[in-house]
């Protein structure tokens, strides 16, 4: 299940924890750039589309060169333009 902006606000509001399906094999790596990387392409961390991005993007320790990072902004700007 996705929720939606105002779903995550009023459930993080009242304290619950949201209800996310981890498919096996689809867990977002515990690297500190992926949620930056996420809010720059203005996906959620438990959105749809966001392991798929993540998994687009190859190795993340290649994305701390200073090239990597130039050729990633324009595919950032796209993604936030459309809404992820």
């Amino acid at each position: 299940m996705s929720w939606d902006a105002l779903q995550i606000a009023a459930l993080d509001a009242l304290g619950h924890d949201r209800y996310r399906v981890q498919v096996p094999g689809q867990v977002l790596p515990d690297d500190p750039l992926v949620d930056p990387l996420l809010r720059a392409a203005g996906l959620h961390r438990d959105g749809e589309g966001a392991f798929a991005f993540v998994r687009s993007l190859g190795a993340l320790s290649e994305l701390r060169s200073a090239s990597a990072k130039r050729a990633l902004w324009p595919r950032l700007r796209k993604l936030r333009r459309h809404g992820g």
